[in-house]
Order: C-alpha cells, then sequence, then structure tokens
C-alpha cells in the first residue's frame, strides 16, 4: 500500500548497506524531516535566499554565484544551502542551529556529513547531495520542483506537499569526475518521465532503473504498489533513504532490467511500468569508464531496443509503459523504420515521440561533460574519450543520435495492436504531458470504434487550447492561410483549408458532424457525399491530436 504518513515504510533491499550512502534510521529522519521543514530548507524558501540570476546558475551547474551571494546570510536556510547544495565546508556549530533536533553528529550517524573535520575539528562537509522538491496536486494532476530543476507530474489526491531528495554530489560540487556507481539526483531526464507520466490510479507499477528513486516517489501518489529495481545497490539504498523521508513505502529489488520484476503469476503483472534507463550509447572500449547510472553495457542503441521488445512480458493487459530512450540514425535507414521494427517485435501498442536529435560529434561533448570529462581538466582524456565515440559510430554508420519517449500499451486479452505513432516534436510542449497522451490513446480507442458513418454521427467540441489564426492579403475578403494552433500538449500547428475550417469552427456540440457537412456543402454548392470523402480523414485526425473531442 501507498504510504504517506511517518508509519509507512519500506523494503529493505540489501541487508549490508552499500558505502557511501545514507543510512534511514527511523527516529533521526524524524528529527531531519522536523529540522529541514523549521529550517525553511523549501524550494520556495531556497529559490527566494538564492535569487532569480543564482537560481539559474545553479540550474546550469554553476555554484560560484550561490556561493557568493549567500555568504552574507547566516540562517538555517543558507547553511543548509552552502552545505548540501553548493558543497561548502561548514563550522559546525551552524549545523548545530540550522538542524538543532538532529544536529551534526545525528547527520554524521545518518551518513549525510563527513564530521572528520575540514581544515578544522569545528568544520564538516557534505557527503550527499540533499535538496528540497515540492509537488502541487490540482484536481489529479500535480506539478513538482526540484531546485534549479524544470517542473515535474505526480498526481494523486489534492493537495500539496513536499519532498527531500538525497543524491550523490555533483561534479560541479566536487570538482572531480563523477565515480562510476554514481547515484544521480533529479536531472533534466528524469524530470521528463515524471511530466508524461500517464497518472490515472494504477493497482501496481514498476519504476525500472530508479536510481535516486524520484519516479517511484510519484508513482506513490498514484499506485497502491510501487515495486523500483536498479542493477546498483548504492542507488537502491539512496531511494530507501528517500523513500523513509518521504513516509513512502515502496518494494525494492536489486537486479537487471526486467529480470527481479518478471511476474510469478498474472496478478503480480503491472499496470504502469516507468523508466529512465541506462540509455546512454557508450562505446565499448577497454579502460572506458562506464557509469552505472546512464550506461547499459551493451553496443549501440541495444538495451533501448530490448526494453521496447520485452517490456510487453510485465505487462497486464491494459497496462501501459513509458521510458525514455536513445536510437541511432544509421545510413541508409531512418529512425522511423529501426524503431518502428522494435515496436512490430514488441506486439504493443507503440507511440514513439522524438524530441531531440545529436550529430556524433555533439553527442560524444555531452556525455563526456556529463561525467565530468572536460577538455581543460583531462586533456588526454577528453581526446581519448571524444575518439572511441566517434569510433563506435562510424563502425555502425551511424550519422545521428534521437532521444525521446516511448509509450507502449499492452492490448487487452486476444486483441490487436492498433497504435503505431513516430512522429518528431523538437519544439516546446506544455507540460505536464501525461494528461494529454492519455486523452491522445483515448481519442484513438474511439476513432478505432468508428467507421466514416460513426464519425458523422458524432458531435464534436473544438478542444479549449485551439486557436483559430488566418492571414489575408491586405485587401482581399478570403484569407490566404488558415491555421489551427493547439496551446497544450504538443503544441501543434495544422493548416486547414476553408471548408475543413468552417466545420471546426461549427463544431460546439449541437450539430453531428454530417449536418455541418451537410450545411457546408449547400453553401458551398458541394456534393455533400464528395465533401465527406475529403474531410472526414481530417476530422479523425484533428481528434487523434486533440483538437477536436467527442461532446
Amino acid at each position: 500500500m501507498t504510504g504517506a504518513g511517518p508509519t509507512a515504510g519500506v523494503h529493505d533491499a540489501s541487508a549490508d548497506r552499500p558505502r557511501d550512502t545514507p543510512v534511514a534510521d527511523p527516529a533521526l529522519l524524524d528529527a531531519l524531516r522536523a529540522d529541514l521543514a523549521g529550517a525553511g530548507f523549501t524550494v520556495a524558501g531556497v529559490e527566494e535566499l538564492l535569487g532569480p540570476v543564482a537560481a539559474a546558475a545553479l540550474h546550469r551547474e554553476q555554484v560560484l554565484p550561490a556561493l557568493l551571494g549567500t555568504r552574507a546570510h547566516q540562517g538555517p536556510t543558507a547553511t543548509l544551502v552552502r552545505l548540501f547544495l553548493l558543497g561548502a565546508t561548514t563550522q559546525r556549530r551552524l549545523v548545530d542551529a540550522a538542524l538543532p533536533r538532529l544536529t551534526a553528529d545525528g547527520a554524521a550517524r545518518l551518513g549525510l556529513l563527513d564530521a572528520a573535520g575540514h581544515g578544522g575539528a569545528d568544520e564538516v562537509r557534505a557527503r550527499v547531495d540533499l535538496r528540497p522538491y515540492a509537488w502541487s496536486d490540482e484536481g489529479g494532476t500535480a506539478a513538482g520542483a526540484d531546485v534549479g530543476a524544470a517542473d515535474a507530474a505526480a498526481p494523486g489526491p489534492r493537495g500539496d506537499g513536499a519532498w527531500w531528495v538525497t543524491s550523490d554530489l555533483g561534479e560541479a560540487v566536487t570538482g572531480r569526475a563523477l565515480r562510476t556507481d554514481h547515484v544521480l539526483g533529479v536531472g533534466g531526464a528524469s524530470t521528463t518521465l515524471a511530466q508524461v507520466t500517464i497518472r490515472d490510479p494504477r493497482r501496481r507499477t514498476l519504476d525500472l532503473g530508479t536510481g535516486c528513486g524520484i519516479q517511484a516517489l510519484h508513482a506513490s501518489r498514484h499506485s497502491a504498489t510501487v515495486v523500483a529495481t536498479d542493477i546498483s545497490a548504492r542507488a537502491l539504498a539512496f531511494a530507501e533513504f528517500n523513500a523513509a523521508l518521504a513516509g513512502v513505502r515502496l518494494d525494492l529489488r536489486l537486479g537487471s532490467m526486467l529480470e527481479p520484476a518478471l511476474p510469478a503469476h498474472e496478478d503480480d503483472a503491472f499496470d504502469l511500468v516507468v523508466s529512465n534507463p541506462p540509455f546512454v550509447i557508450t562505446p565499448r572500449t577497454a579502460g572506458r569508464s562506464v557509469y552505472e547510472y546512464r550506461d547499459g553495457g551493451r553496443a549501440g542503441d541495444d538495451l533501448v531496443r530490448d526494453l521496447v521488445v520485452e517490456v510487453g512480458g510485465v505487462l497486464a493487459p491494459g497496462g501501459v509503459a513509458q521510458l525514455l530512450g536513445n536510437w541511432e540514425h544509421r545510413r541508409h535507414e531512418g529512425w522511423r523504420e529501426r524503431v518502428g521494427e522494435w515496436a512490430d517485435r514488441s506486439g504493443l501498442d507503440a507511440w514513439v515521440v522524438q524530441r531531440e536529435v545529436l550529430d556524433p560529434a555533439q553527442y560524444a561533448e555531452t556525455w563526456l561533460r556529463d561525467g565530468g570529462t572536460t577538455p581543460d581538466r583531462d586533456p588526454q582524456g577528453w581526446s581519448a574519450g571524444y575518439a572511441a565515440w566517434l569510433d563506435d559510430f562510424a563502425a555502425r554508420d551511424v550519422e545521428a543520435v534521437g532521444f525521446g519517449m516511448v509509450l507502449l500499451r499492452r492490448p487487452l486479452d486476444g486483441a490487436r495492436p492498433t497504435v503505431r505513432r513516430l512522429e518528431e516534436h523538437e519544439g516546446p510542449v506544455r507540460q505536464p504531458l501525461g494528461a494529454h497522451l492519455a486523452a491522445g490513446l483515448a481519442a484513438h480507442d474511439w476513432l478505432a470504434g468508428r467507421d466514416d458513418a460513426g464519425l458523422a454521427a458524432a458531435r464534436l467540441v473544438v478542444a479549449a487550447d485551439v486557436t483559430e489564426e488566418r492571414h489575408l492579403v491586405p485587401g482581399a475578403a478570403d484569407p490566404t492561410v488558415v491555421l489551427l494552433r493547439q496551446g497544450g500538449g504538443f503544441g501543434r500547428t495544422v493548416q486547414v483549408g476553408t471548408a475543413l475550417a468552417g466545420l471546426v469552427g461549427a463544431c460546439d456540440g449541437e450539430l453531428t458532424v454530417g449536418q455541418i457537412l451537410g450545411g457546408l456543402g449547400a453553401l458551398l454548392e458541394v456534393p455533400a457525399d464528395a465533401l465527406a470523402a475529403e474531410l472526414l480523414p481530417a476530422v479523425a485526425s484533428l481528434v487523434r491530436d486533440g483538437l477536436l473531442a467527442p461532446a
């Protein structure tokens, strides 16, 4: 069951705590929770302290503006920011004042501080990154915010709340390359996954590759049971600590990919699977660092392919899997062809959206820097890594790498897959996107049950976020271009002709589509049958994309 209060617990995934990870001691966690709240160590409190310039810089992993900006502040919030977000050595007395119940000694027993002294016996330094994270439920959807991160989504009962999330200290704070078993905090990819996840109530949810546990925490808001897996014992220790601090019960399991979550019987299958897997395409070169949180240990994009193909084995009928991934654009093979073949092999409904494309050089630079290797700090390592990435891509004729999201759904027993959408959206989208994706699946199912006659008999309405834009040549009576713009979701823009614009304008739920077509035909002096043959496919597309909806 989902836990929402201090009596909730977590399943201990390992009897022996991995090194350099926090300890989920219940009594000390109660003191920590109370102290963090009392210190005003919240998203709003930290942003107010830092101001917009330093907060934005911290989001870009630049700590100096925040260090300079907090020098004049001596309150609890400033102390905790310098200690846990900026990695600054801090006087013990200031930590004791900021955490009066826990104290610096208690924080050290939790594994949050190194209390051995740094530059003096009265100074301590953080061993982990600890930062506030807020969520707000509004009518079944919610937005969460991490300091320095974008909004995230996690619905449940109405209300506002906050968590604190621990992870390993980042390279910007330590000034060193990341350790290979680094546990990542709430980053851009994990925030994106939280935003796009469909938040319908679920009986059982699986968070595959949980990392610090943020997806599992979000899933606990709308799931009766949450299973969280990871190949990293250190990651599970952080997830255990974060769940205990949040008062959430998780079933934590150690293992690779789907293996620890394979259902023993049908009641163990999952209604929702979320995964931010280790999808980074990393060269298999001797001596190269492999980071557990991002590198799956397989050649090319094989890990994402295998997950897409195999995840249906843990899904209940009607269950949904949502994951992020990379895929290679190979010479003479379009990405839709490549990823579409994975979808066909899965036997699942599939909706894939490519959000970004990098060339091989950009990709290598991105992930070298992500691991803390820079041309200034380690010129030899930078050059060797850069060459290894380019050689690896060249060996497979890779011309670019796409990044995006994959939504898969297991058809009901006996049914065949009917959804197969592979599209590109590199522009801005309106987050959170989960409700829009759910509506898109529902629209597909609604259309699947109707032929042209059924669609003509339906009453439709224009979605509330849709506007019409007309472009006219000066002095002309009729527009040369008519655009329908979607304000939410993917922000689609659809160019329509005069007849389709007239039909959409008349969709207020009063008349059927067929009645509107009849009136337009008489007005335009066009046979209604011919007009229907021309416009009904476009109407179906507008319904599928969320610009029109059943009344």
